[in-house]
């Protein structure tokens, strides 16, 4: 099954949270603290793979969650920080911001590309040590890894794209002049997926992608066409293959303009590709069949190459012209990553100290999730821990909220499984 458009959900891991120790020798006195700082969580990177030919495999497996850095320890040793999670696509895949469809990435070079950083580890106690606090009983939890929904989108890179109608001829084209193998038959719609091809001409080559034959409507869901258009956007040239023989008793000329009427409806940058023309069938088609279609061509300014891919009739001139065209032509299209939008940042930002405060049955219920980790790291019955954790409380906003709610002195307020007896 060809599948080129998926929704997937990635979890970068989380740093480690920071040690809490105290160093112990003996005949060492009051040795002080030795925490360790977190490991690195780790970060989600994608890598071009060119032996995948599908984004099949995202279909049953939805979400990528990357371990978590090693929290710190004693005597001052860090926590493991853990290897990159590698995730393999085919070469073209675009990953995209579900929510927004703004791209992060262009999987199209050799490189790794990190989309889902890793979150930093935590800081151990032995940070936190000055000449008036020479015990600190807290340390920093690990920062977050990033989570996001990205779809991934599989643009072929393929440098020529052929486009035409069902049974014109584009698969048996494909078929002889590189090693591209497609199921060939006489009936609609025998190409159901892309099929790229190497056409190799002396020690220059260029890929070729046979694209399942459009129709009327293509561009607005009918048929096959909408589902593989995306495939033609990154072509440098379009071979735009019309049988003139009117073999399915159709109108070459007509079919010439619906399918560039599908292109332009779909993209505007496609409709203004370079296209070649081939005139395929001509050993099917009369004299009056191939000087029309040619004078219709001619009056466009454009080049028809007479072709019979069935008899290999000039189809060696055919890809010499491409070869030419290409020679001219700039390299294939490459997405650029698209920066957050000023609200995209604002909502990250308003998301990261998020938090909510609902009285229930007298007790303040807070909700904030960037706590878990902070609760974690404190020891509640040390008192600059516990000063430290009301830093955090004001500096987030908590405190001043649970005011304007008409907190009372002694009222008990709940953070998950902490409770205090509020104090002004």
């Amino acid at each position: 099954m060809f599948v080129d458009k998926v929704e997937i959900m990635l979890k970068a891991g989380n740093g480690g949270n920071g040690a809490v120790s105290f160093h112990r020798e003996k005949y060492v006195a009051a040795g002080g603290p030795d925490g360790g700082d977190g490991g690195k969580g780790s970060d989600i990177v994608f890598v071009a793979d060119d032996s995948l030919s599908t984004l099949i495999d995202f279909r049953y497996k939805r979400k990528y969650i990357a371990p978590d850095g090693e929290a710190g320890g004693a005597k001052r040793c860090s926590g493991k920080s853990m290897e990159p999670t590698v995730i393999k696509v085919p070469r073209g895949t675009l990953v995209k911001d579900a929510k927004t469809g703004r791209i992060i990435a262009d999987i199209s070079g050799d490189e790794p590309v990190v989309v889902a950083k890793g979150g930093k580890g935590g800081w151990g106690n032995s940070h936190f040590a000055t000449p008036t606090r020479q015990i600190p009983r807290f340390s920093k939890p690990g920062f977050p890894g990033e989570q996001l929904n990205v779809t991934l989108e599989l643009k072929l890179l393929a440098d020529v794209g052929l486009v035409g109608f069902p049974n014109v001829g584009k698969s048996t084209l494909i078929s002889v002049v590189s090693a591209a193998k497609p199921k060939i038959a006489n009936y609609q719609f025998t190409t159901l997926t892309p099929v790229l091809g190497v056409v190799k001409r002396g020690e220059k080559s260029f890929v070729m992608a046979d694209i399942p034959g459009l129709i009327e409507g293509a561009s607005e869901g009918v048929g096959l066409g909408h589902e593989f258009l995306r495939h033609v956007e990154r072509c440098r040239l379009i071979v735009h293959v019309v049988d003139v023989s009117g073999a399915d008793g159709r109108d070459p000329c007509d079919d010439y303009e619906k399918i560039n009427a599908e292109l332009g409806n779909f993209s505007e940058e496609l409709a203004k590709l370079p296209q070649i023309i081939a005139m395929n069938k001509c050993d099917m088609a009369t004299e009056e069949q191939i000087e029309a279609f040619e004078h219709f061509i001619a009056e466009k300014g454009l080049k028809a190459h007479k072709i019979s891919a069935a008899t290999t009739m000039g189809t060696e001139e055919l890809m010499e012209d491409v070869m030419q065209a290409l020679s001219k032509l700039p390299p294939v299209k490459i997405y650029e990553p698209e920066a957050l939008s000023l609200k995209e940042l604002s909502e990250i930002e308003g998301e990261k100290h998020s938090f909510t405060v609902e009285k229930v049955d007298g007790i303040y219920i807070v909700n904030a999730e960037f706590l878990a980790p902070i609760l974690s790291v404190c020891n509640m019955e040390d008192y600059e821990s516990l000063q430290y954790f009301q830093r955090v409380l004001r500096s987030s906003g908590i405190i001043d909220e649970l005011e304007r709610q008409g907190v009372q002195e002694d009222d008990v307020v709940s953070i998950y499984d902490f409770e205090f007896n509020y104090v002004r």
